[in-house]
């Protein structure tokens, strides 16, 4: 019984190897969110946990001392939800599908406006995801992305 158990485990920790990414504990993984709160883009990460349960944080790239941190909770069957708290007071709730384990994409209500947001995509992969302002798209500025006229 005792050797079934370490054989399980042993599986456990060799299947979530590729699922550990940078910063990330052992049963967790992060990955990248692009944000559109009230039509500023916001970029960041979020890391989840085996359990569901994860963290979000995301920086303004229009005003980048705005930093939203928050809380979330998911399930395969039932996609999540959560909330972010800013710097600047402002405050959203949250929902989300999964589109696989790492990726996946939402909406929200944000005190200042509408939110709408990706995970785990590239920025071409979560355009169809995002609303974003009228007269815009995504753009990358050396490395940086932004909000760019069309």
């Amino acid at each position: 019984m005792r050797k079934k158990l370490i054989t399980a485990v042993a599986a456990c920790i060799a299947v979530s190897g590729p699922a550990v990414l940078h910063g990330a504990g052992l049963f967790s993984a992060t990955g990248v969110v692009i944000a559109i709160l009230a039509d500023d883009l916001f970029v960041g990460e979020a890391e989840g946990h085996l359990s569901g349960a994860g963290t979000v944080a995301i920086r303004s790239q229009k005003t980048p001392a705005l930093i939203c941190l928050g809380q979330f909770t998911s399930s395969a069957l039932l996609g999540g939800s959560g909330q972010l708290h800013c710097s600047d007071g402002a405050r959203a709730t949250f929902q989300f599908r999964r589109l696989s384990v790492f990726h996946g994409y939402g909406v929200g209500n944000f005190s200042r406006g509408s939110m709408s947001f990706a995970y785990g995509l590239s920025a071409e992969e979560a355009g169809p995801y995002l609303k974003l302002p009228k007269g815009k798209k995504l753009a990358y500025s050396g490395t940086a992305l932004e909000l760019a006229d069309l």
